[in-house]
């Protein structure tokens, strides 16, 4: 599909707001693009060159250092930045420099997904400032650039409002798909839910498709079945479309690893939970079976192999070659979600990148953790 076959971009309405924003990968690069397409004023920075010439060739606007882009964003205290890089040390660095660039009155916006308590102490350090803080939890991966971007916002109302003109050109229309959930970090709260309950949905779809592939004798076709269950089932979804359209394709698995990193947020979910005594054994699993994903071998399922053999004498296996994985870089801004599905995942890629792997990973981004760690 190319660019003139994407869904149209909505009409800004006549309304045109000027914004930065900070950080152009896959999901800010995107965001970038959709802006302007729609009409809004934004410019785009990002520490690689090579980022920043990738949304110029897409007829978006670039700066190059922070002082280029804070200068082209109008008067102090109508300005607005919009922050879309890894959560923790490099949000908050971020943040940091912003505080001391911007004046009373400008809008720090945060769409990564950084921890709730976090972005509630970062918006009361800016209100000290005078400077408002909006969070914005972002959904919509690589397919917001033509779809739009579900949006859940934490902030001030007057900030909030202030930012409308570019939340209706970035959702999927001007009054669906975003909205204020209340102060600052409740937006982050409510995405982190949302990752949350996508954890759950995700394993539960892994493991009805194993089982079902698994039932031999009845030659269970996976396509048709996913197919059947988009129209008309109760567990239809947008995750069963993406599932069906890859079966479909005859996506080949086979060539994947089995290692699923796991965000921040599911994590957080789970100790929130705990913290409030609220039961979430679902989603608790999901995360659990994504850091058993992780590890190249079970230590604890070493022990077991161990114990039968030492209390039994029965027979166990042992690892003779070691597991040798490729890494496929994410998605640029600008490319079709297609280059995502499984078809188009190249068969073999070893190298290891250019040093941002554990960034695109996911939040946690750790390696496998070897049996003996």
């Amino acid at each position: 599909m190319n660019q003139s076959e994407w869904k149209r971009f909505p009409d800004d309405g006549g309304t045109t707001m000027k914004m930065g924003m900070i950080g152009l990968g896959k999901m800010g690069g995107n965001m970038v693009l959709r802006l302007t397409r729609g009409g809004q004023d934004v410019i785009g920075y990002d520490r690689s060159e090579d980022s920043v010439a990738l949304i110029e060739k897409e007829d978006a606007r670039g700066a190059r250092t922070m002082d280029e882009l804070i200068g082209a964003l109008g008067e102090p205290g109508s300005r607005a930045v919009w922050v879309m890089v890894p959560s923790g040390k490099i949000t908050q660095a971020v943040i940091d420099d912003l505080a001391e660039h911007l004046a009373p009155g400008d809008i720090v916006i945060d769409g990564g997904n950084s921890n709730f308590k976090d972005t509630m102490r970062r918006a009361e350090e800016l209100n000290a400032k005078g400077i408002h803080m909006v969070d914005v939890g972002t959904s919509g991966g690589v397919w917001g650039l033509s779809e739009g971007y579900a949006m859940m916002v934490g902030g001030h109302e007057e900030a909030v409002e202030r930012l409308r003109p570019v939340l209706e050109v970035l959702a999927p229309a001007p009054t669906q798909g975003w909205g204020r959930m209340g102060p600052s970090g409740s937006g982050h709260y409510v995405k982190m839910v949302h990752n949350g309950i996508e954890y759950g949905m995700m394993q539960s779809y892994a493991e009805g498709f194993e089982l079902m592939r698994h039932k031999e004798e009845f030659g269970l076709d996976m396509a048709q079945i996913a197919e059947l269950w988009r129209y008309g089932s109760v567990i239809r979804s947008w995750l069963l479309d993406l599932t069906a359209e890859a079966l479909k394709n005859s996506a080949d698995f086979d060539q994947l690893s089995d290692y699923v990193a796991d965000s921040g947020e599911g994590r957080w979910t789970i100790i929130d939970s705990i913290e409030q005594g609220v039961p979430t054994p679902v989603m608790t699993l999901a995360t659990q079976m994504r850091f058993r994903s992780q590890q190249e071998t079970s230590y604890a399922g070493q022990m077991l192999s161990a114990m039968r053999r030492a209390f039994g004498g029965h027979a166990v296996k042992t690892l003779e070659t070691p597991k040798k994985e490729g890494f496929v870089p994410e998605v640029e801004p600008g490319q079709h979600p297609s280059a995502a599905a499984p078809e188009n995942i190249p068969r073999s890629n070893t190298g290891q990148g250019d040093g941002s792997m554990k960034e695109q990973l996911g939040e946690a981004g750790q390696d496998r953790v070897k049996a003996d760690q």
